[in-house]
């Protein structure tokens, strides 16, 4: 495991677990969250799922960002698809797929070697490597 030196802490605390609340120390967050429809929750709120999502699709578009070597991404779109789902073994895991597009890109071939290089260095792709299934593709 590679340690690091602590930069920046986030913190959220959670009570009720998917069908409750979630709220961050600097109070930027503070909602419900619950079980989707598809696994039978009530909905109409967000779910971890999501928040998963859109803290992958964040980081990514970072790490894009410093590997990008002159590409200019203002207007790159990443699109991160958090599957949950059960697994053989009768748990419950996750799977992600992540779809860049990457228009200042010279190629496609172009835009899938910076997808696969922001992939080797996002914070979120390091800590789910060898845990779970993330595929990533350069999209038009």
């Amino acid at each position: 495991m590679e340690k690091i030196k602590i930069d920046y802490t986030a913190t959220a605390v959670n009570t009720g677990g998917r069908k409750g609340h979630v709220k961050t120390d600097d109070g930027q967050l503070d909602f419900d969250v619950a079980m989707p429809k598809e696994i039978g929750g009530e909905g109409g709120k967000t779910n971890p799922e999501q928040l998963f999502a859109a803290g992958y699709a964040a980081c990514f578009g970072g790490a894009l960002g410093a590997v990008a070597k002159g590409v200019k991404l203002n207007d790159a779109e990443i699109t991160v698809k958090a599957h949950l789902g059960k697994t053989e073994n009768g748990g419950f895991g996750l799977a992600v797929d992540i779809l860049c597009k990457i228009p200042q890109a010279e190629s496609l071939e172009a835009a899938q070697k910076l997808v696969e290089a922001a992939h080797e260095v996002c914070p979120y792709s390091k800590a789910t490597r060898g845990n779970i299934e993330v595929n990533v593709k350069a999209v038009e």
